[in-house]
This record gives C-alpha cells, sequence and structure tokens, in this order.
C-alpha cells in the first residue's frame, strides 16, 4: 500500500510538471513577446499576430489532446513535447519574423499537449481536488518565479535569445520528472477511435459550458483590473504591489485546496467561492465610492478575489474530471479557458463603456450562475458517477 501510495503521488507530481512546462509560454507569453518586438524590432500589428498564431495552435492542440494523448506512451510522449518545445524557443531566438509565425504556432501547440496530459493524469485520481490543487499551486508558483526573474535579471542582460534559453532550461528540467513514470505507461483506454474519444458525457459537456461561464465573466473582470486601479488613481508601485501579491495569493489557494482535498464534499466548497468571492467584489466596488483608503479597499478586494476565483477554477475543474471517469472531458478545459480569455476581454471592454461597476456585476452573476449549476443538477449526477483512481502500474494495451 505504502509503495502504490508514493507511485500515485510520483504521478501527480510528473503530472503537475508536465502542466508547468505546457504553462511556461502561455503564462509568459507578454513578456516573450515584447522581449521578442524589442530584439527584433518587430511592429505591433507583427507581435499581435504572433500572439493571435500561439493561442491558435494552443487551441488545435488542446482540441486534438483528446485523440493523441491515448494513443501513445506517457513517458514518450512527454520527451517528444518538451524537447519540440526546446526546439521551437530556441529556433523562434534565431529567426526572423516570417518563420516566427509557424515556431510560435508549434510552441502553442504543444505547450497545450503537455498542460492536457497534465490533466489527463491528474483527472483519474481519486482525491480531484487534493491533485488539481497541487498542480495549480506548483504551476501558479514556478510561474511567479519565472515572471519575477526574467524582466529583471535575464532579458535585461540578454535579451530575447536571454528568455529563450532560460525557458528551455526549465523546460527541461522539469521533464526530468517523465523518469517518475512507469515504462510503457498508457493512460486507459478501450477504444482509441476519434468518435469514442469524443463522445463525452453530457453531465461533463454541460459542466464545461458552465466552467466557460464561470471564467469568461471573472477573466473579463481581470482583463480590466489594471484600468480600474488606473481609474482611481493608483500609482505604479501601488499596481506593482496588487499584481504581486495576488499571483502570490493564488498559488497559495491552489496549494489550500490541495491541503483539504475532498473533504468538503461536493457542494460547500462553491458556496464557500461564491461567498469570498462576493466579498471580494463590493471591496472593490468600495473604491470606486470611497474617497479614502482606495488603494487598501481595491488591493484587499482584488486578492480576495484572486482566491476565491482560483478556487473556484479548482472545485469546478475536479467535478469535471468526476463526470467523465475516462478522462477526456477534462482536457477541454485549457480550450475553454482560452475561449473565455477571448470572450470575456471583448464583452469587459464593451460594458467598461458603461462603468466600471458593470464588470463587477457580470463577474458576481456569472458565478451565481456557475455555484447554482454545481451545486443543484451537476452535485448530483457526481453522485451518481463513480470514480477509480489511476492505475501506477503499466497498462498493457
Amino acid at each position: 500500500m505504502q509503495t502504490a501510495t508514493k507511485q500515485t503521488a510520483a504521478l501527480i507530481l510528473a503530472a503537475s510538471f508536465a502542466s508547468t512546462i505546457g504553462g511556461l509560454p502561455f503564462n509568459s507569453l507578454p513578456i516573450l513577446l515584447g522581449s521578442l518586438a524589442d530584439t527584433f524590432g518587430f511592429e505591433l500589428q507583427t507581435v499581435g499576430l504572433l500572439g493571435s498564431i500561439c493561442f491558435a495552435g494552443y487551441l488545435i492542440g488542446t482540441l486534438s489532446s483528446v485523440m493523441i494523448i491515448s494513443r501513445y506512451c506517457l513517458r514518450k510522449l512527454t520527451i517528444v513535447c518538451a524537447v519540440s518545445s526546446i526546439i521551437l524557443l530556441i529556433a523562434s531566438s534565431l529567426s526572423d519574423a516570417i518563420l516566427q509565425m509557424p515556431l510560435w504556432g508549434g510552441i502553442g501547440f504543444f505547450a497545450a499537449l503537455m498542460t492536457c496530459l497534465g490533466l489527463r493524469i491528474i483527472g483519474q485520481m481519486a482525491n480531484k481536488e487534493r491533485a488539481l490543487g497541487l498542480r495549480q499551486g506548483i504551476e501558479l508558483g514556478v510561474t511567479a518565479l519565472v515572471l519575477f526573474v526574467l524582466p529583471a535579471y535575464v532579458i535585461s542582460q540578454y535579451a530575447y535569445a536571454g528568455a529563450a534559453v532560460s525557458l528551455s532550461l526549465i523546460i527541461a528540467l522539469l521533464s526530468l520528472s517523465v523518469f517518475w513514470l512507469p515504462k510503457d505507461t498508457h493512460l486507459e483506454s478501450t477504444d482509441n477511435s476519434i468518435k469514442a474519444q469524443l463522445n463525452i458525457p453530457t453531465g461533463a459537456w454541460l459542466a464545461l459550458l458552465v466552467f466557460l461561464l464561470f471564467a469568461t465573466g471573472n477573466i473579463a473582470l481581470w482583463a480590466f483590473l489594471e484600468r480600474m486601479g488606473n481609474a482611481i488613481a493608483l500609482s505604479p508601485p501601488e499596481m506593482g504591489t496588487v499584481f504581486a501579491v495576488l499571483k502570490l495569493l493564488g498559488g497559495a489557494a491552489a496549494f489550500s485546496v490541495a491541503l483539504v482535498g475532498a473533504r468538503l464534499g461536493l457542494r460547500f466548497p462553491y458556496i464557500i467561492v461564491l461567498v469570498v468571492l462576493a466579498i471580494g467584489l463590493y471591496l472593490i466596488w468600495l473604491s470606486f465610492n470611497s474617497t479614502t483608503n482606495q488603494f487598501m479597499l481595491f488591493a484587499t478586494g482584488a486578492w480576495i478575489w484572486e482566491v476565491a476565483f482560483t478556487w473556484g477554477c479548482v472545485f469546478q475543474t475536479a467535478a469535471v474530471a468526476r463526470l467523465d471517469v475516462k478522462g477526456r472531458a477534462i482536457m477541454l478545459i485549457p480550450a475553454a479557458f482560452g475561449l473565455s480569455a477571448m470572450i470575456g476581454p471583448a464583452l469587459g471592454g464593451w460594458l467598461a463603456v458603461l462603468g466600471y461597476h458593470q464588470i463587477l456585476v457580470l463577474a458576481f452573476v456569472a458565478s451565481v450562475v456557475a455555484v447554482g449549476c454545481f451545486i443543484g443538477p451537476l452535485a448530483r449526477l457526481q453522485q451518481n458517477t463513480g470514480t477509480d483512481e489511476i492505475s501506477p502500474k503499466p497498462i498493457a494495451l
């Protein structure tokens, strides 16, 4: 039993590091594109196009992961994706504008595969909340470190080439976790046909749709959080403090879910999320209507909101995994998140014309609807769905 527990822990850590590899190019994209523009003198239109191509590759990788991941050995797939990401990053530091387009599409594609691979493994763990919380905490922790180190110590000295090499070294280091995976292990699948892989239960599709709604409303707020701070005349150092602490709290919130696990049941976590998130939104709203302590109100509200949003994402991802015991639906979480990242800012921009308060209302309404669905019909569906922990032993096909 102790050996099996150690093997399961090794799988969770390996999956978390794989997901972190996938998240690095995605989370550091603004810094990478900015240094790329400065190094090669690219115009803003070119930089924007490269970002769009990267997201397109990410979306393609996410959608195709449903057919790819179950067909190949986990070790080999991890190595191929990591090595491909390193080659593409290094090549992008040596190429001109035309070659950057297919290179960044490839970077997005392999990043998505790594993220989905990590989610696919973790989605079959018995205690999904604990495993997903650990994964999210590790990813946010590494990302925070990278975002702190790259601009100040690498890009300032070695420009984009230094950033590409540094990310490549981090990917190579994280990919060593592949040796924690048992040899020749495949994720369990009795039918690898495209039709079978897309035959996801209706409840899981509904959970994905609700997650899309929740993420869209709150990402609209995230996209305009800096503009809201600017509207109440916060200084650049104050805004820097808000965002630095915010990311650290996001990682801490994810680790707190890992500590609690599934002990809170299927409904109570969402009630906590809604109450805490509402407090955060209320404090942000107060900062617009107060003449004193605006910084403290805004910062505290943003920090509390970030904690609740992180909790909500982790618990909802666990629900998606629980509603599809074959682990296919959870690989579509990055696609849903990416889609919400496209819809949310656009919707937020439209509402911002009417006033930033409207974005706060959007985030609250989206959260209320999502929580209502997860404590109602989706909770009942999860109770009727059995789950089994992924076997740490090789699975022969």
